[in-house]
């Protein structure tokens, strides 16, 4: 599970790097008057977009949750074989949680 949590700590890395562009794109448009955050919140309607929304507060999530675990190990706390892999069980378990009720708050 150790090895589940690290994949997906990078792959929740590559995928918050490639949106950062169009997410920081739709703030500025968003913050750019009335005209702005209508046409911010049209983009934002169809279905699929919504749902790379959601992926992408899940990357968020879990790239938060496993960077706090993998600091601690850093630091020696947690780094026995059950904490490690109970606390790898945990972020994977919060993180699709977490991403599921944003899943659901975005539909």
């Amino acid at each position: 599970m150790a090895a589940v949590t690290s994949i997906a700590h990078r792959i929740s890395g590559v995928l918050l790097f490639l949106f950062f562009p169009l997410l920081v794109w739709l703030l500025d448009l968003s913050l750019q008057g009335p005209e702005g955050y209508t046409q911010a919140l049209t983009l934002l309607q169809p279905l699929w977009v919504r749902l790379g929304l959601a992926l992408i507060a899940w990357s968020l999530l879990h790239h938060l949750l496993s960077g706090i675990r993998f600091l601690l190990i850093d630091i020696d706390v947690g780094v026995s074989l059950r904490t490690a892999r109970r606390s790898a069980w945990v972020v994977n378990i919060v993180g699709v949680l977490l991403g599921l009720a944003c899943l659901g708050w975005l539909l």
